[in-house]
């Protein structure tokens, strides 16, 4: 049994396919199958259940696929160590990030990153469910550690770091009638149409926490991945919508309004898991994040 073959599995059962797992492997895709197949070979039991529309795992997968972990988990820390002693840091680190990370200085971090440690490759990712996905990632191992929006309590399987802090202002069309004031609560704006991000990112949390706790309702006719284009969504007149001010980066056309009486606060935070410890490329975003972003 080699190290590869674990990785390929544990690639192929953390994507439920071939292909996903070659890209992210970044080999061809009848490598994988043959490491696999001669994993299967070796242990005498079928380990994934192919078909043509996903990949699952056999019982014996299931059972393989917690120890293939902690044995990368431990050949990699011992990479790393080894690396420590020559002076280097080496390896991928898989971070997980917010569609807009502008709250975070998030490319000045990584870059000030990457030069202390060049021979780190950095991948980054989003996830389609937002904040919510990237927690699911990092329980899923697909992840070292996440720059996440997650509002309330985290959940018991990671710890949470927060970063910065950045309030949601309603933002309205110059033309709309509430673009003369200065200021609006919840009750004004609950029978309006909403421009927002899916379920499961963390601004849209926010703001459906304040108007469930409010008891009110209201109509999101419009959903968005990436709140960079909110406030332009709300000038072409499809809505109104509540952001962070970092993401009104113009605001011609469109009026800013404070919400009162309501707790509004959009936080971003790092995540890491609590099941398993970090790499020594993951320990290292860490202590400059402390340092980078105090």
């Amino acid at each position: 049994m080699e190290l590869r073959q674990l990785e390929y599995f544990v690639a192929v059962a953390e994507e439920q396919n071939f292909t996903r797992a070659a890209v992210r492997l970044h080999v061809v895709q009848s490598a994988v199958s043959a490491a696999v197949k001669t994993l299967e070979r070796e242990l005498g039991a079928p380990l994934l259940d192919r078909n043509s529309k996903r990949v699952r795992l056999t019982d014996a997968g299931a059972a393989l696929l917690p120890r293939a972990r902690i044995a990368l988990d431990a050949a990699r820390d011992a990479r790393d160590a080894v690396a420590e002693v020559h002076g280097g840091l080496r390896g991928t680190l898989r971070i997980g990030t917010m569609t807009s990370t502008r709250l975070l200085q998030l490319p000045a971090l990584l870059g000030e990153f990457h030069r202390r440690h060049p021979g780190v490759l950095l991948h980054t990712s989003v996830a389609p469910h937002g904040s919510q996905g990237l927690i699911d990632a990092l329980a899923e191992r697909r992840l070292d550690l996440a720059f996440v929006s997650l509002p309330g309590a985290p959940p018991a399987e990671i710890h949470l770091t927060e970063l910065a802090c950045s309030v949601l202002d309603l933002v309205v069309p110059d033309d709309h009638p509430l673009a003369t004031r200065e200021a609006v609560t919840l009750a004004d704006i609950a029978g309006l149409d909403f421009i927002d991000s899916p379920v499961g990112y963390g601004n849209r949390a926010v703001t459906d926490r304040a108007f469930a706790a409010a008891g009110l309702s209201r109509r999101v006719t419009i959903e968005i991945p990436d709140i960079a284009t909110g406030a332009d969504h709300v000038r072409h007149g499809l809505g109104i919508a509540l952001l962070p001010r970092f993401a009104v980066a113009d605001d011609h056309g469109v009026r800013l309004l404070s919400v009162t009486g309501v707790d509004l606060n959009w936080t971003a935070s790092l995540v890491t898991p609590v099941d398993r410890p970090v790499g020594a490329a993951a320990r290292a975003l860490i202590s400059l994040t402390a340092e980078f972003l105090p």
